[in-house]
């Protein structure tokens, strides 16, 4: 299989999601460090998002959703997105979940570091945060009992940004089954191969 491009900054969880699928799918690829908003990003992708994956044809598909399922429709296991109609749309409720989180953080975060940061805009996200934990509180032993696939993937790289970003908040001492299980997760060969640099 020739190997793939993905673009992308190394630190940047949205990257990291892209990275473990290829890992786990075993799809061979290069890590073109860039940064979001540059013109070697505005040239591929309208929106000068990353990440941004280059196929050996030259075309460039955008966004992790969309790169990682590309990834699963390539040969190989496991099936990151399930077959079976009902595990598929567990799977991406879970992505979206774990996705919307991150999304979540990283607006949380932009906003902590603004001069003069806003805290009816803090004090919502810690709202959400805390709502979005205890569903995954909830959840955990059934997600600790499911194959592995994007939604773990997703829900476990938030909860990492969650300990990178805001290392003052111990999300762990209410929610220790989640806690458990992000461990199992932490753990995992593709998680450990991947991880985001720290520019902290």
């Amino acid at each position: 299989m020739p190997e793939l491009e993905i673009i992308g900054a190394p630190q940047s969880n949205y990257v990291w999601v892209s990275r473990i699928a290829c890992h786990e799918k075993g799809v061979p690829y290069t890590l073109v460090p860039v940064m979001p908003h540059t013109a070697e990003v505005d040239a591929i992708h309208p929106l000068g998002k990353i990440p941004a994956l280059v196929l050996d044809d030259g075309s460039v598909l955008i966004d992790s959703p969309v790169i990682c399922e590309y990834l699963d429709a390539l040969d190989g296991e496991p099936q990151l997105f399930p077959l079976d109609r009902k595990l598929r749309i567990v799977a991406l409720r879970r992505q979206a979940l774990g996705d919307g989180f991150l999304d979540l953080l990283v607006l949380a975060r932009n906003e902590r570091l603004r001069e003069q940061p806003s805290q009816l805009h803090l004090t919502s996200a810690a709202v959400r945060s805390a709502a979005v934990l205890g569903s995954l509180e909830r959840e955990a032993d059934a997600l600790a009992a499911s194959a592995f696939d994007i939604g773990h993937i997703a829900i476990g790289c938030a909860l990492s940004y969650f300990d990178f970003r805001f290392a003052d908040q111990d999300w762990r001492k209410d929610n220790r089954r989640l806690a458990i299980w992000h461990a199992v997760f932490a753990a995992r060969p593709s998680v450990e191969a991947t991880r985001p640099v720290d520019d902290s």
